[in-house]
């Protein structure tokens, strides 16, 4: 078995959220409680969540440990360098009395934690470097394989497929999407979902740079809003690989000689460069025969395929896919580069007035656990992918100068230096409690939507399973 997906079970799971989303928190405060040691500043406590402690103890250096029981982050009290008596408890007297440290140590301290987590971003982008990231191999690339002629809306609506109204074919390949450039599958749908472009009249609208065949053409398309989340769409599917993973004995596909590693070429003379048209074509020729070609060891070979019924299409084709996996090694700053990039454009897309996203579409602590516990099932390698992206997000939000956050903190320690004297400490500590109360309020807001996806896809699975349960059930002989 491969060494990087053993270990896949519940436990695993709970030891990698553990290690690594523990592991983003835990670094982030020792960069403030390491650089604070260092500049001579007082440390009351070190905590890992927020609310009363799990368990406590005081170490030999007189700092506070805890693990306490809400898991939305964590803080390292520094009483002479901010305020924060309302999320982290009362100061003691002896620290009330030292005086409080000068600009520099202030900008050092608080702009620690950010540094730490793309230290250990770093380290571990180091590591996917060298040991490989497995990728699609077909989104890899932002080459067009099918455009839909329709597409259907959460309300049941079908509407055109902006990408057809644009003019958008296969085999284009997709250079920009509002002028960003774009390498990858998955950039480009980033960039279309994190869009801000509006008609004059207020739809949403997206600038497509496409490269076809010598032209460079750009082309308008103006996005719908589709799926539970209601992301932008344009009714495109990556050009893709149909090589058969494995055929069925006494199937529709072994009767016709089709066999593992063939790829198939076309079907009734058009070409299949993507799923869809291979699906939409075997729909359409329920209960005949197609002509097919595949490609094997090089060459081209005609195969009639007698298609089954519609209501036997699914089990009695026998044929399986395998999306091609390869490993993919982009360097330590290109990784951190790209994430920051996506994590920079989401923040101006909540910021827009014009974006479809919202802070409904963000994830919480339930939702990053999720991810963890996804990724964990499938490969530890997914596992580091996402910590990088954690930490990065980490890293940036706690940058911006918003009350209670590290930046917020800089903000502050910058204004009265200006200004030559600190701001007013009453002032500030109005302004940090509205700030909390905010934040807190946001974080209950998104878990909710966290919860929600998660029994939304709980019961899609279930459908799902017991769809497939059923159509076992029918295929069984009598007995």
């Amino acid at each position: 078995m491969d060494i990087f997906q053993i270990l896949s079970s519940s436990a695993w799971s709970l030891l990698m959220i553990a290690v690594f989303f523990g592991g983003s928190i835990f670094v982030h405060e020792l960069g403030h409680f390491w650089v604070a040691k260092k500049r001579g500043v007082k440390v009351e406590r070190f905590s890992i969540g927020f609310g009363p402690a799990i368990f406590k103890w005081v170490g030999k250096d007189g700092v506070e440990y805890r693990l306490s029981w809400l898991p939305l982050g964590g803080y390292v009290a520094l009483p002479q360098l901010a305020d924060m008596r309302g999320l982290e408890g009362e100061p003691s007297a002896e620290t009330a009395a030292l005086p409080s440290p000068g600009y520099t140590t202030r900008m050092l301290v608080f702009g620690a934690g950010a540094f730490m987590n793309i230290v250990f971003a770093f380290a571990l982008a180091t590591i996917l470097w060298q040991v490989g990231l497995p990728a699609n191999a077909d989104t890899q690339r932002t080459k067009i394989g099918h455009v839909a002629p329709t597409l259907k809306l959460a309300d049941g609506r079908e509407v055109p497929s902006p990408a057809a109204v644009a003019g958008l074919r296969a085999g284009d390949m997709i250079l920009e999407v509002d002028g960003n450039e774009v390498r990858t599958w998955d950039e480009m749908r980033q960039m279309l979902f994190t869009g801000s472009g509006r008609t004059s009249g207020g739809e949403p609208q997206a600038l497509i740079t496409v490269k076809r065949g010598a032209e460079t053409l750009v082309l308008t398309a103006r996005p719908v809003l589709t799926g539970d989340e209601g992301m932008r769409t344009l009714g495109v599917a990556p050009w893709q690989e149909l090589k058969i993973a494995e055929v069925a004995a006494d199937s529709a596909a072994a009767r016709a000689g089709l066999k593992a590693g063939d790829r198939l070429a076309s079907l009734d003379g058009v070409a299949l460069t993507s799923f869809g048209p291979f699906g939409d074509g075997l729909r359409a020729a329920a209960g005949r025969a197609v002509a097919l070609e595949v490609e094997r060891v090089g060459k081209l070979v005609p195969v009639t395929l007698e298609v089954p019924a519609k209501d036997k299409l699914a089990e009695g084709l026998g044929i399986g896919f395998d999306a091609e996996v390869i490993l993919i090694h982009p360097t330590p700053w290109k990784q951190i580069s790209d994430n920051a990039r996506m994590t920079l454009r989401t923040f101006s897309s909540l910021l827009s007035r014009d974006s479809d996203v919202g802070i409904s579409k963000l994830s919480g602590p339930i939702g990053i656990a999720r991810v963890f516990h996804l990724t964990a099932q499938t490969d530890i390698r997914l596992v580091l992918w996402f910590t990088i992206l954690v930490n990065v997000n980490l890293a940036i939000f706690n940058l911006l100068p918003l009350p209670v956050l590290d930046g917020g903190h800089m903000l502050f320690a910058t204004i009265g230096k200006l200004r030559g004297r600190s701001l007013p400490i009453g002032f500030i500590q109005r302004v940090q409690t509205g700030f909390v109360a905010l934040l807190f309020t946001m974080m209950i807001y998104v878990t909710f939507f966290d919860v929600r996806r998660i029994a939304r896809d709980g019961a899609s699975t279930k459908a799902e399973t017991a769809e497939k349960a059923g159509a076992e059930k029918t295929a069984e002989p009598a007995k």
